[in-house]
């Protein structure tokens, strides 16, 4: 029986069209498990061009995933700016260091700040192995909320004048403006106090159980491309 000198080429080429289709989708995956990731530690309902220094109380605390918050009672009588603090290393070059420096105290209109920061799977490799306690004292530079006054997510914080990160790219988001900061033009001012937290809706899953659940997803599809392919050339 003569076998079809076309049907090795055709083979070939069917065999390249998955494979090449199997490659696209693992890096549509990935592309997507990064970026999702990101998302959970982003700044994007937050006033990025301006750093502000808080320092406080801790309470109403509530540690987990996505994100961990907690409360702070801003103190009276803060300094003028950032008192000079050791900073994770990843925030000491110039551009990073000296606007978290310069960052003027809170002198906004609360005297309690809704605090956001990352998950412990996160924060306990940056600083902060454990969970923070009622009454213990922080303090952090980082950006008052867009759309509500009342929230703050730092770049930093210090407990026990230990310095814990909260930045996933270890630079920060944005360059803020120079200080002072100009007048008439906060985003976070005129703020609907009657919609919902931002913070309270931040629900979803973990970055850690995003990068293991879609992992799993990319080898069901390269291993299940490489039995079809398999079957498929003994057929051939």
């Amino acid at each position: 029986m003569r076998s079809n000198p076309t049907a090795i080429p055709l083979a070939r080429t069917r065999t390249t069209r998955l494979a090449t289709a199997s490659l696209l989708s693992a890096t549509m995956l990935l592309a997507y498990s990064a970026g999702t990731a990101r998302a959970h530690h982003g700044f994007d309902d937050f006033d990025t061009d301006r750093l502000y220094y808080i320092a406080g109380t801790v309470s109403q605390v509530r540690w987990g995933e996505p994100h961990s918050y907690f409360t702070v009672t801003v103190e009276d009588g803060l300094p003028a700016d950032t008192p000079e603090h050791e900073l994770p290393e990843g925030l000491r070059d110039a551009s990073d260091r000296d606007p978290i420096n310069a960052a003027p105290s809170y002198d906004g209109s609360h005297d309690e700040l809704a605090v956001t920061i990352a998950p412990p799977s996160f924060t306990s490799t940056w600083g902060l192995d454990r969970e923070l306690d009622d009454g213990e004292r922080v303090e952090a530079v980082g950006y008052i909320g867009k759309s509500h006054d009342d929230e703050f997510r730092p770049v930093v914080f210090w407990v026990d004048g230990q310095p814990v990160n909260q930045v996933l790219n270890e630079e920060l988001p944005a360059q803020p403006l120079p200080v002072p900061y100009p007048q008439g033009d906060q985003s976070s001012s005129g703020a609907d106090q009657d919609a919902p937290s931002a913070s309270a809706e931040s629900e979803g899953t973990s970055p850690v159980a995003v990068w293991a659940g879609l992992g799993a997803i990319l080898i069901a599809v390269v291993t299940g491309g490489a039995f079809y392919l398999r079957a498929r050339s003994r057929r051939t």
